[in-house]
């Protein structure tokens, strides 16, 4: 073998050598095995509302946390892993009551309603609210939450906090998702997407929240999400599996998720039943993916 020769075998393995020991693609699946020292504790970042005792905020609304402020990159406490978005919790309003006259401070709050009938005021406007609506209340603007049936009136609330130099809308903003179209992408291969609300909307920290819906016998595209984005994923009324980190578990109906913000620890729900599932989503962007 002449000297040219193998000065390229051994450049060839150099390379080699070089390219296996590259850190992994975070964007693409981690082919290591799980490993509970260096992998995050899924279970810390997920919480169903029922794990939480009650307290009554805006005079007689009944909330319960799903996920609070926290560490997200080592939570001390399950389900406290937010650092963007103040709070997510479900919040009910018995038969028939009303919310104490409420004005917000410093912070907007985003109700989606679920189940039941009712209707939010706020100054000289008031909203249906039922199953699909979704509304905005803006900081400095008194606003009642009337239950008008005989059945509780049950939502998703999130509260966001209003950055300095933000300027709020003047109006709630609601919108039904039933007459909100599709968006025309699919995301995560096979999602069917609803934007309810963005930043065009009054957003202040979050960036976009929707619902998405998942056919039978479907799942979505895995994938991580990097330091800066703050994605959370919601069972509404039926349960569902996840593929999350690397293992799976079964997310009940009213539990939520964080995706942590490591760039290697992926998440895919799928949809295993016989029917159409929806979720609620919302995300919180601070930097490009």
């Amino acid at each position: 073998m002449n000297k040219l020769s193998a000065l390229c075998l051994i450049l060839i393995f150099i390379t080699a050598e070089s390219a296996f020991a590259r850190e992994p693609d975070y964007s693409q699946l981690d082919p290591k095995p799980y490993n509970p020292e260096t992998d995050a504790n899924i279970d810390l970042y997920m919480r169903n509302w029922q794990e939480s005792m009650p307290r009554k905020t805006h005079g007689s609304l009944v909330e319960r946390d799903i996920l609070t402020r926290g560490d997200s990159s080592n939570p001390a406490t399950r389900g406290e892993v937010l650092k963007y978005v103040n709070r997510l919790v479900h919040a009910t309003l018995g038969a028939y009551e009303s919310t104490a006259p409420t004005t917000l401070r410093e912070e907007q709050e985003i109700f989606y309603v679920y189940s039941g009938k009712g209707t939010i005021k706020a100054g000289n406007e008031t909203a249906e609210l039922y199953h699909g609506v979704a509304a905005l209340v803006p900081p400095e603007l008194e606003f009642t939450i009337t239950n008008s049936t005989g059945e509780s009136l049950a939502m998703f609330l999130i509260s966001e906090p209003v950055p300095d130099g933000f300027k709020p809308k003047e109006k709630i903003r609601v919108v039904c998702e039933n007459s909100t179209p599709f968006g025309k992408s699919n995301p995560h291969w096979v999602g069917l997407g609803k934007g309810l609300l963005g930043k065009g909307h009054g957003l202040a920290t979050l960036s976009s929240v929707g619902t998405v819906r998942l056919d039978a016998m479907t799942f979505f595209h895995p994938h991580s999400h990097p330091e800066g984005i703050e994605e959370v994923w919601t069972a509404i009324t039926d349960d569902i599996h996840v593929f999350f980190g690397k293992q799976i578990r079964l997310q009940k109906a009213g539990t939520a998720y964080l995706v942590p913000p490591n760039g290697k620890t992926p998440h895919a729900n799928f949809n295993v039943s016989d029917k159409m599932i929806k979720m609620f989503y919302f995300s919180s962007r601070h930097r490009k993916q």
